[in-house]
């Protein structure tokens, strides 16, 4: 059953759908349906399957997240759900999708990515393992090449609930962060449920409002 939209995704979601026209968006006129796609990326172990778990929670839908899981429950593949918003007259569905962390499955991850509306990127916190965050958010980058500068992208510092944490500020630095134009960052810790939700409506805005922006550019031009 739909969410019925209000707060947050009623002011951004009918401010948008008024305007906008179709990039990468599916956007099917005779439903009324606007179609998203967002990802969970980062290193393995990082929390993103955690993350949509905790996210579908929020909404009461834990169990129509389809995972596809090793034996040792960890994700093969991807992890994926829909969540669906609903107005007086349009239909938001949001498709959400983990890439799998594990190296082995590594070509599956491009895949995943594909006509990606929005990046949620999932790092882990710990102090041990900041040289393999670096190296999963140089990979990100590769997959896109100049078009990364404007991909909606929220950077999630996860496992904020551990004592052993590197500077997110270090991280930020390191990665140019202050030369991409559509980026934010969020602290999160999945395990417990905080920040997620806070994490998908950021990168929700994030993808709208550059629709929203270049329709305008459209417009002028």
């Amino acid at each position: 059953m739909p969410i019925k939209i209000h707060g947050f995704f009623k002011c951004n979601l009918e401010l948008t759908i008024k305007r906008i026209f179709c990039l990468k968006l599916i956007i099917d006129h005779c439903s009324k349906t606007l179609s998203i796609k967002i990802v969970y990326f980062g290193p393995a172990l990082s929390g993103k399957t955690t993350s949509i778990k905790a996210l579908f929670s929020e909404f009461g839908k834990e169990e129509e997240v389809c995972s596809i899981e090793s034996t040792v429950d960890r994700t093969l593949f991807f992890d994926y759900g829909t969540v669906t918003f609903q107005n007086e007259e349009w239909t938001l569905k949001i498709h959400i999708y983990t890439s799998t962390g594990q190296d082995f499955y590594l070509v599956t991850r491009p895949i995943t990515l594909r006509a990606v509306d929005g990046v949620i990127f999932v790092i882990d916190s710990h102090e041990d393992v900041y040289e393999r965050n670096l190296i999963s958010w140089k990979e990100l980058i590769s997959y896109f090449s100049d078009s990364i500068n404007y991909l909606p992208i929220i950077i999630a510092f996860n496992k904020q609930d551990l004592e052993d944490k590197f500077n997110s500020i270090d991280f930020l630095k390191e990665i140019s962060y202050y030369k991409y134009q559509n980026i934010d960052t969020r602290f999160t810790s999945a395990i417990k449920g905080q920040g997620v939700l806070n994490c998908f409506e950021d990168i929700l805005r994030l993808v709208l409002r550059r629709y929203y922006n270049h329709k305008l550019v459209s417009a002028i031009n």
